[in-house]
């Protein structure tokens, strides 16, 4: 694909982790964010990544330029990464200020996990530059971005934001509706409310939550997915089977799970639980453990 000048705006987690991506892909990025110490972000970022980036065999082979201006950052961008907070009135304001400097070709994707684009591009002139490119964190490593267009997306968007994720080796899925959450975050979140609340209720610690999924329903869906799990898992009859046989047993289960309402005080406790499963590492320790075990599975589901 023709090399295009890149700009991600914001350097949290996601932002940061974009622009490696993208750096090693060749294209010209640029990295904008209010901070004043976006220099020393972006050092420490690359310290902690460079073990990811070797076992990946990438490069940062295109050029960088780091700036606290939004006019000056996307006055040349053929493709904007957008990262900003989940607030819908920001997003809204950015993505008129970013129309109203940028080139009328520029293409904006968002990363973010839950606003629709019809509704971030409702300040804008024209929204059918505009289109959701929610990642799965850490984008660097995990292949699903999910596109999902507004109403106003036009299909030529639609298009290049496929073969531009295509294009960096992802694995980018077109989402046909716009649906809060998307798809993605809806099945993570749907799972987390579960697992929080048995922890929350002591019945495993957050450690031990983890391996039970790790050993089960992890190591099969690394594989199959739910659907096919599911169909798999009824025998010769397959999915109409399955849910003839445990229909009544995941309908009873649904009744019974817990509503968690994220409190002061659960809030608190969860806290308190996550530090005691993982308190004896840092952050930075855990991600790289946890970058490299995926690449591990990804390496092996190519063979």
């Amino acid at each position: 694909m023709i090399k295009k000048a890149v700009t991600v705006v914001g350097a949290g987690t996601i932002g940061l982790s974009w622009t490696s991506l993208f750096l090693s892909h060749g294209h010209s990025v640029t990295l904008t964010d209010i901070r004043e110490d976006l220099p020393a972000i972006w050092q420490r970022h690359q310290e902690a990544l460079k073990p990811t980036l070797d076992s990946l065999g990438l490069h940062e082979q295109g050029q960088l330029k780091l700036t606290t201006s939004l006019k000056e950052a996307v006055q040349q961008a053929d493709i904007v990464q957008e990262n900003g907070p989940e607030n819908l009135s920001f997003k809204q304001q950015l993505y008129a200020d970013m129309e109203r400097y940028a080139p009328e070709h520029t293409l904006f994707f968002s990363s973010s996990s839950t606003l629709p684009a019809s509704e971030i591009s409702q300040l804008m002139n024209d929204a059918s530059r505009v289109a959701i490119g929610h990642p799965f964190n850490p984008p660097l490593i995990m292949p699903l971005v999910e596109v999902v267009p507004g109403s106003s997306t036009s299909e030529e968007t639609i298009d290049q934001a496929m073969q531009f994720y295509a294009s960096l080796g992802k694995q980018p899925q077109l989402i046909k509706k716009e649906i809060f959450g998307f798809v993605a975050n809806r099945l993570q979140f749907a799972l987390l409310r579960e697992a929080m609340h048995l922890a929350n209720e002591g019945v495993v610690t957050m450690a031990e939550m983890d391996e039970i999924v790790k050993d089960s329903i992890g190591l099969r869906w690394a594989v199959t997915g739910p659907m096919l799990g599911m169909h798999l898992g009824g025998g010769e009859g397959g999915a109409g089977a399955f849910m003839k046989h445990l229909g009544p047993t995941m309908e009873k289960s649904w009744a019974h799970q817990g509503q968690l309402v994220l409190d002061e005080k659960t809030q608190a406790n969860l806290r308190q639980l996550a530090e005691q499963s993982y308190g004896t590492s840092t952050l930075t320790e855990l991600a790289q453990k946890r970058d490299k075990g995926q690449l591990g599975i990804l390496k092996l589901r190519s063979t």
